[in-house]
């Protein structure tokens, strides 16, 4: 790390991949780098898919003294979202859930366009955010949450009273999502899903429950199907770590057939158009919360988003993604704590 140059928000700066197709309807590019619009970030990581470099930081340090990764390496401070570009409104510091990053390049676009203000996103595990709100790590005005435990772990004093309110927007459904030119594609059309993947030589994916409520959802999928199936293999699979992988490099992973299949919502398996099967009798359903952080630094910006977002607009582009839209968003927490312009949205 480095001292951030004059004119940067925070005290060190970060190298992070800014712009480059990972995630493509016409398949994979150079999967070892991340991919987003600009004004949504990740942390600069080099993802070892196909290629022998370690994740790590030193990667970080040596694509900056090489100046440039292809031309994509953008040096951001690590305080906060980076400011995307200059907008009349200002930028609006989002966080949200890394299985969001495809339906938000969308909301944000029209968003900007909108409202004149600047969408600057910041997506991974939802668990992993709710540290960086806590720790200040990260500056958010908005935060949108896989699940509401996460926006609900900043409440209160003792959690730093962040958040005093949430609303639920949206729902979608964990499904197994599969490679369709594998060699065990053939068996998801004849097979159960927990057959399938317990064959030998059989590679899935998961991501870490510790930060993201997806894999948690992922573990009691495993769970319930080894009880209800009479599998204790499938048990297995949902403690071993050698399964586990970052949620960012998921659909790479599956798309360099890295992976066989792993579980996915919904809504980013359509955005990467992976064909998908469903979990039989295990219906598990992730929803999406949305809040206002507490001293949000921007916070008409954060009011305007979360306006378009749950508003007519905000929802066609949701249910284009495949969410089932919840409207009005179904309120946790007192409704004066809700900014007013929001709360004839929220019930």
């Amino acid at each position: 790390m480095t001292p951030a140059p004059e004119g940067h928000r925070g005290g060190v700066v970060r190298a992070r991949f800014t712009s480059h197709k990972l995630i493509s309807r016409k398949g994979p590019c150079m999967s070892y780098l991340a991919s987003y619009a600009p004004g949504h970030r990740r942390p600069f990581e080099i993802r070892a898919v196909g290629h022998p470099w370690r994740r790590s930081t030193r990667w970080a340090a040596m694509a900056m003294a090489a100046g440039t990764v292809l031309g994509l390496v953008a040096v951001v401070p690590a305080t906060g979202p980076a400011v995307a570009s200059a907008s009349k409104g200002g930028p609006v510091y989002v966080l949200y859930a890394g299985s969001l990053v495809d339906t938000m390049a969308k909301v944000s676009a029209s968003f900007d366009k909108a409202s004149g203000y600047a969408f600057d996103g910041f997506s991974a595990g939802s668990s992993a955010l709710a540290t960086e709100i806590q720790g200040k790590t990260q500056k958010a005005d908005v935060f949108i949450s896989a699940g509401a435990k996460s926006a609900a772990s900043l409440e209160g004093t003792r959690n730093g009273d962040w958040v005093s309110w949430y609303a639920q927007f949206g729902t979608t459904p964990l499904l197994l999502g599969y490679n369709p030119t594998g060699k065990f594609a053939k068996y998801f059309k004849t097979e159960p899903w927990y057959k399938v993947i317990t064959m030998p030589g059989f590679r899935l994916g998961r991501t870490d429950p510790a930060i993201d409520p997806k894999g948690v959802l992922a573990v009691e999928a495993l769970n319930d199907a080894a009880r209800a199936e009479k599998m204790p293999a499938l048990k297995t699979l949902g403690t071993e770590t050698s399964d586990v992988f970052p949620e960012e490099s998921m659909v790479g992973r599956l798309q360099a057939h890295q992976l066989d299949a792993a579980f996915f919502y919904l809504v980013e398996a359509e955005a990467a158009n992976i064909p998908t099967v469903t979990l039989g009798s295990i219906k598990l359903v992730n929803p999406y919360v949305v809040t206002v952080v507490n001293r949000a630094p921007h916070e008409a910006g954060a009011v305007a988003f979360v306006k378009f977002l749950l508003n007519a607009k905000g929802s066609a582009i949701l249910r284009s993604f495949g969410l089932t839209v919840d409207s009005p968003a179904i309120l946790s927490g007192p409704k004066s704590a809700v900014p007013k312009p929001l709360q004839s949205l929220v019930s």
